[in-house]
Order: C-alpha cells, then structure tokens, then sequence
C-alpha cells in the first residue's frame, strides 16, 4: 500500500560528490562483467548508502541516491567502488545499500499527452493482471482515481504512478534505472513489448502549480518555405491565410504569445549558382509586439529563383534542420519558447543523403529525432503536383512522415493534385490551430472544435505538460522499484516508456570511430573479392583501436558490431550486431543499405560529440570523457 499518492519524479540522481580517491595503480580497472572483455561491473545507491575507507573502516561520506558506481573489489558483504572508469576506487560500500545495475540502461517517460498515466506496479505479474483485465480500460481508471484520492486498498499492487508533467530527458537528465526486462507481447495487439522493472523516487510536494501556464506559455512556429520556381503561388496563399489570423489576434494577449520566424531554402547554390542561396533565415524567431514584419517576409519570400534547381528533389533537409538548430528558441537568455512548432512547406522531396547535392548525411529520421529532442514538432505541407509523379510523391512522402512525427503522431499533410485551394484551407487550419494551443492554455474558448484541430490538439497538450515539467524540476529522497509496460496497458500504438542506453562521451566516440572506419572499409569493398576480406580488415581496425584505453573495444567479435561489448544483451536488435561475415557477402544491395544506415547515424554521433547541452556529469570533477548522455534505441548502431 502506497501513504499518499506516489507520483514518481524519475528524479535525477546528479547530487555532487567531492572527487577525491585512494591511490591506485595506473592500469587498475574495475571488475568485469562474466564473459565480457570491456563491459564492467556496475551498481547503483540506495537512499543513504555510505562510502566507508574500508571495510567496518571509517564513513567517508553519504551517496546521493542512483549514485552510478563501478565495482573495483569485493571482501564479504562490502564492494570496492568509484564513479570514475578511469580515476580507480574511492572506498567502499555495503552489498546491502547497492543495487546491481547489470545493463547500463534507463527508461524515459514519453509525453503522456494522448494516452493514460501509466502505473507502476510492485511485481511483473500484478502488472500482467492489469494488463491482461477483461475490463481492463475501467480497471486502470478506476486505480489511477485511487491514487488520486489515496484509498488504493492494501492488495493494490500499485507503488506509484507516472507524473503529470513531462521532463524531457535530453534537456534535464534523470535516472530511472532498468533492473531488470521481459520481453513479451502486448495481450491487446500481441506486438512486441517490454516489461520493465525500473527504479525511480515519488514526485516532492509543492513546485510551482499548473495555473502558471495561463501567464507565460507561448508558442514559436518557424516556416520553411521551398522558394524555387514552382512555389510562387502557394507562398502567397500562405502569406494570405497568416496575415488574415494575425489580424484575427492583433491587439490581443494571444497574438503577443503566438510568434513566427522564416527560414527560406533551395537546392545546392554552387551546382547552380543563380539560385542565390541554398538555405536562408529571412526573419529570425522573436518575441515582437507587431506582426506586420512577419507577414511582409512571407509577401517577400514569393520573390523565388529564377533559375532551375538541379534535379526535382530540393534540400529541404537542410532548410529544416538550420530551422531546429540555428533558430534561437530562447531569445530572451532562460525563457525559451514552450511549444516550439517547424512548419515545412514544399512541392518536391527532400535530397536523399546520398544525393551529391545534398548537404549534410543525416536522413529524416535523424533530423526528427534531434528536433523531438529539442521538444521542437515538424509539420509537413507536402504539395502532390502533376509535376512530381505518383511514384516520386509516394516515396517523398514516406521520407516526410520519417520526419513530421511527434510522440506517437504524425503530422503530415499531403495536397492532393497540389491544389491552391486545399493548400490554403489546410494552412489556415493548422495555424490557427496552434494559436488554439494558446487560448486553452489560457482558458479561453478555442476557435476550432477538436474534429478540425485533429492531432494538433494532442500536440498541444504535449507542450503544455512539457512546459509544466520544466517548471517543477523538484527530487525527492527516497527510491521505490516497480514494474511498468513500454507501450501503454490501454493502447499499444502508444509508446509510454522509451528505454536508453546511458553512454559516456568516450563510448560514443568509440562508436563514432568505429562507424567512420568501418565506411572507409565499405566503400573499397566494391565487390564480391573484396567482400571476401572485408572482415579481416575490420578485425585489423578492432585490434588497433583496442590499444587506446579510451576505446571500449573487444577484438573477439563475430559480427560487425561484436567489437562494441556494451550493446550486447539488450532488449533491441542492433544492425551491426546482426551483420556476420555470411550476410555481408550475400548482395551488394545489403552492404549499401548497412554503408548507409552507418553514414546517417555517424553524422549524428558527431553532432552529439559536438553539442555541450546533451552531455551532463554523474559526479563533480567527472572527466570529459565520462560525461553521459541518454542515448534512444533507435539511432545505436
């Protein structure tokens, strides 16, 4: 039985530590992992676990709870620990105050926005009864009412539910642990699922409350407009339905909460220098009192190339990843914007990366992912004209969706036949829909009824709970252990917790590096002789690599991917894990999917590697290379 209502925080466990340790031996590293060559032995604190200086020797200091440690020793009931792979022990802890942490893995809420609040249970099978409850939907409501009124009875099961607001984990790294997994099927759609039992602490009292929304949420939208040739005519229908809703808001306190940036782009300027510019921010993302100026760079914006691009495909990849990552979405220093809305509008497909005349090797998928993390949505307009073909609009449209998805959603729009008409209809529905955002957050009555606003209004309560996460960034003390689903009890179209793996920024250079060596490798194994010797190169590379201590590198692999210990026994099929010397000789086809897949994420890493604000340190005086990193799933090798 749970006291009170036990919303879990997921609190992060970034309490800081003195670094100070014993003297060790230069070469001393911790344990490791049984039938592993790099992969260590690792625990986690409990709530007022102590650092001893030796076994019944004297208290050093307190552990903040999650406290990640590597295990150096063991002596009886004690192990030798040090949160630093490289600065050796710092003293010793209780067996009984740790937790073994033996994937080095976490679990990250998504937004609930859409679905349930998700409950943790004390056991994996109390969490299959709910799940498999033949009255399941009313089961779950029922016990989340509960909780809410704090007369869950004694037999409940229920340790705690999953909070109210949502913390986005790339912006504010938190802990919850994954203890242990099953992999199972979901009992509503028998798909793949996890079932996790993940530690985390209950959410602290007090922070500040949801009625602060009203005064401060606002929203940012950038548009990325295609500017060549052909665009001419929707440019001007967008101009029109904007102009017509900020004249709608103007002098009102939602048209000051609503502000809009233009980003332009093209194709490939140096393959065809008349185009002028390839990517183009003509109106920065501002916070301004007067909308006008938004509305004169939109009518500006139809002044288009003259000239032809090269090829129909334009870089609208480009324009879209300088508008999540040039754009300042806080520019006023520590107030960014709370929702954070990209609006792509174009009539052809984005350059594939391996299109010469693209500019960057990250693919839809990629970009999305790194705008989601950046808590920014990417809507496409994607204009279908006679122009394009069905079989160039069906695979641009694939490459959009990759792009335009959002938590569970998916906000593309296709036009059919590219009509005027339809494009400006569905504009000023979806703009007017994201100041709708505004007006609920405000208590305002909203001018669309939520069968017009369709998924913007799931959107919008995803900022909101976003916005509110950021605004109550409290911890708690205490630690509680429960068993919760991935995908949500009630619907399993909906994901609510995503698991990552925690990497260091030493590992995922090593990743990195791997990855860069490997496409070296690739790209000279032209054919099926070179395909033959491919794998005795790649264990050249493995064994020169290993000589670095910073390269976590096993030389016994039989897989592409073996040489990276610390992907292995997770619950996710890795590309390179999966590719042996057998499979890559089969086809050319296979090897230039495996080369590509490689070239999108190692342009991600790097980004990674290069970017401050995603890397945080689990103890003070933490080297560089010991910084962590969430890292999701789907972008491992």
């Amino acid at each position: 039985m749970i006291s009170a209502v036990r919303t879990i925080l997921s609190a992060t466990a970034l309490a800081l530590l003195p670094h100070t340790t014993t003297p060790v031996m230069a070469n001393e590293r911790p344990l490791l992992v049984e039938e592993r060559q790099t992969v260590y032995q690792r625990v986690l604190t409990r709530p007022g676990a102590l650092m001893f200086s030796a076994p019944d020797g004297d208290v050093l200091r307190q552990y903040p709870a999650f406290q990640p440690l590597y295990v150096y020793a063991r002596q009886g009931d004690w192990h030798q620990v040090g949160p630093s792979l490289s600065a050796g022990p710092q003293g010793w802890v209780k067996s009984d105050q740790v937790v073994v942490w033996k994937q080095n893995i976490v679990a990250a809420f998504t937004n609930a926005a859409g679905r349930k609040r998700q409950i943790l249970f004390e056991t994996e099978d109390q969490l299959r009864a709910l799940m498999e409850h033949e009255a399941l939907r009313a089961q779950q409501a029922k016990l989340l009412e509960q909780a809410a009124g704090d007369s869950l009875p004694e037999d409940s099961g229920v340790v705690a539910v999953e909070p109210e607001e949502y913390v986005n984990i790339v912006e504010r790294l938190y802990l919850m642990p994954i203890l242990e997994f099953a992999q199972d099927l979901h009992p509503l759609n028998y798909e793949d699922n996890l079932l996790m039992q993940v530690a985390s602490v209950p959410l602290q009292e007090g922070g500040v409350q949801a009625g602060a929304i009203a005064d401060n949420f606002d929203a940012g939208i950038v548009f990325v407009f295609d500017t060549t040739q052909s665009m001419d005519p929707y440019i001007e229908r967008t101009q029109e339905a904007v102009e017509q809703i900020i004249e709608g808001i103007r002098g009102t306190e939602v048209g000051t909460r609503v502000q809009f940036g233009v980003v332009g782009f093209r194709d490939n300027d140096k393959a065809a220098p008349g185009l002028g510019y390839r990517t183009k921010t003509l109106l920065p993302l501002e916070r301004r009192r007067d909308q006008s100026q938004v509305v004169a760079t939109i009518r500006a914006a139809t002044d288009v190339a003259k000239v032809n691009s090269p090829g129909f495909n334009e870089d609208s990849l480009a324009g879209v990843e300088d508008a999540v990552e040039l754009t300042d979405w806080a520019p006023t220093g520590n107030d960014p914007f709370d929702a954070r809305i990209v609006i792509l509008i174009t009539d052809a497909g984005p350059k594939d990366p391996r299109d010469p005349n693209a500019r960057s090797d990250i693919g839809p998928a990629e970009l999305q992912r790194a705008a989601q993390d950046k808590g920014i949505a990417v809507m496409t307009l994607h204009l279908q004209t006679p122009a394009g073909g069905q079989g160039q609009h069906a695979w641009a449209a694939q490459q959009y969706k990759a792009l335009s998805r959002f938590n569970d959603e998916t906000y593309y729009y296709g036009i059919d036949n590219g009509s005027p008409q339809a494009f400006q209809a569905t504009v000023t529905r979806l703009v007017t829909a994201l100041t709708d955002v505004i007006r609920v957050a405000r208590d305002e009555q909203p001018v669309l009824d939520p069968a017009e606003a369709g998924k913007v209004v799931n959107l919008g309560l995803a900022m909101q709970l976003a916005y509110l996460g950021r605004l109550k960034d409290t911890q708690a003390p205490d630690v509680i252990r429960g068993w919760v689903s991935e995908k949500a009890v009630e619907d399993p179209t909906r994901l609510a917790i995503e698991p990552r793996l925690l990497v260091t920024k030493n590992e995922m250079a090593t990743m990195a590096d791997l990855l860069s060596q490997l496409l070296d490798l690739g790209e000279q194994s032209r054919n099926p002789e070179d395909a033959a010797t491919f794998f005795s190169q790649v264990r050249d590379v493995v064994a020169r690599m290993a000589k670095n201590p910073d390269r976590l590198i096993s030389t016994d692999a039989d897989t592409l991917g073996g040489a990276l210990e610390f992907l292995e026994d997770l619950p996710y099929e890795s590309q390179l894990m999966l590719t042996t010397e057998q499979r890559w000789q089969q086809s050319a086809m296979n090897r230039r999917s495996i080369l590509d897949g490689m070239r999108q994420k190692l342009v991600q890493y790097r980004k990674w590697l290069l970017d401050p604000t995603v890397w945080t340190a689990l103890y003070e005086g933490a080297p560089d290379g010991e910084y962590v990193f969430a890292m999701p799933f789907d972008v491992l090798p």
